[in-house]
């Protein structure tokens, strides 16, 4: 078992710095923020002002720690996606794919990935050959896979 995850058990992983610290921290000094502003809100005064810009920050900040989130779902999603092209690749071909990959965009393969086994192949080398933009893989795929399980 390896940081803390077992093969029967649906367990979540944490970012103790961002879980345990950041995230917490900023929910106290927005909250607390927040309290001493209403106190002073309504007065023109330094103390006005500056609990209001703290809990503006505050809030921002957290807003942002939250977004990052969504971030690192994504950049794992891609990384899956890349493998799992790599992957489907050999399965067709029995040829490595890495050699194709560094020739290729991160959106490219995303688009490549889309294509039926039988095209996959042949659509890599022309993508590779002519420089195709994501839309135009796309459009000359005829079986297309299309992924509803992405975020």
């Amino acid at each position: 078992m390896r940081y803390g995850l077992s093969a029967t058990k649906n367990t979540t992983m944490y970012y103790p710095w961002h879980h345990f610290v950041l995230v917490p921290a900023l929910f106290i000094i927005a909250g607390y923020s927040i309290r001493r502003y209403l106190d002073v809100a309504g007065d023109d005064s330094e103390d006005s002002r500056l609990w209001f810009t703290l809990m503006a920050l505050s809030v921002a900040s957290l807003g942002v720690l939250l977004m990052l989130r969504q971030h690192y779902a994504l950049t794992l999603q891609d990384r899956i996606a890349r493998l799992e092209v790599r992957q489907r690749y050999f399965e067709i071909t029995g040829q490595s794919f890495r050699p194709l990959e560094d020739q290729l965009t991160l959106r490219q393969i995303l688009s490549l990935r889309l294509a039926g086994d039988a095209e996959l192949p042949n659509l890599v080398q022309t993508a590779i050959q002519e420089k195709l933009a994501p839309k135009d893989i796309q459009s000359r795929i005829q079986d297309l896979r299309f992924d509803h399980m992405r975020v």
